[in-house]
């Protein structure tokens, strides 16, 4: 399998689509800023993925980073970045009805974290590492944060990455529950590709009835955390601390994050 730079060798869009058989890659593509979510990437995100499914011949969405980051988080110092866009990225994946695997390669941060969630599921490679950094910042979550990580990792280990910041790397991730397996970095695109392939085996009809299932569930068990989310993003927003709004060229990652260009 192709690393990530040879999937978007030549590419210039910030969002690069790449077809595999019945598998579509979805690659972030602006390393230069370690794939941080510019305005433009976040207004193309939900048409992109509408594509995908409307599209019978793709069966699996699999969303990746170009190393050596999966993603640094929203872009703060892209135009206006906290007037939202409609659907956010984390309802714009969670709408997707067909399997769409997060392949983790590296820094997985706030915004990207929250993008990771909103997937199926989640492949990490030992490369990768999660953290939340959202109230360091001073910022509040709006793409799903804290109903989708207290369901993955369990209130106790939500409240700890929510409120410390602290990373915690992919061993720790997948005995937390975070994600579903860690691989070497070099097999990790060829892993998330055996998986797609495993998904195509399955008819169409009931593959999506048996998620559409498991997803109804979830949404119940969610919906009422989601809505206190934007609840109280909606009433702080955007940035409640008293510093004020984050520098131009920040990104959620936080202060050592490269400084964002546009791609």
């Amino acid at each position: 399998m192709r690393s990530t730079q040879e999937l978007v060798a030549g590419a210039t869009a910030p969002l690069v689509v790449v077809d595999d058989g019945p598998i579509r890659f979805l690659i972030l593509n602006r390393p230069q800023s370690r794939n941080a979510l510019s305005r433009e990437m976040r207004s193309a995100l939900p048409g992109i993925l509408g594509e995908a499914e409307r599209d019978r011949a793709v069966r699996t969405v699999v969303v990746t980073g170009v190393d050596p980051a999966f993603s640094a988080g929203m872009d703060t110092g892209d135009g206006d970045p906290f007037r939202p866009v409609l659907p956010n990225p984390g309802e714009a994946l969670r709408s997707v009805r067909k399997p769409v695997i997060a392949a983790v390669n590296g820094a997985c941060v706030t915004g990207a974290l929250e993008l990771a969630l909103s997937c199926s599921f989640i492949i990490a490679s030992e490369s990768a590492f999660f953290a939340d950094t959202h109230a360091r910042l001073g910022l509040l979550p709006s793409w799903g944060q804290t109903a989708l990580l207290p369901e993955a990792v369990g209130v106790r280990r939500a409240r700890h990455m929510l409120a410390t910041g602290e990373r915690i790397d992919a061993r720790t991730a997948v005995a937390w529950g975070l994600v579903n397996e860690v691989v070497s970095h070099d097999r990790l695109l060829e892993r998330c590709r055996e998986l797609g392939g495993a998904v195509a085996a399955s008819p169409d009809s009931a593959l999506e009835a048996v998620l559409a299932g498991v997803d109804a569930g979830a949404r119940f068990a969610r919906s009422a955390a989601l809505a206190v989310e934007h609840d109280a993003f909606t009433r702080g927003r955007l940035r409640p601390s008293a510093e004020g709004p984050l520098p131009a060229g920040r990104t959620s990652a936080g202060p050592s994050a490269d400084r964002p260009t546009r791609a």
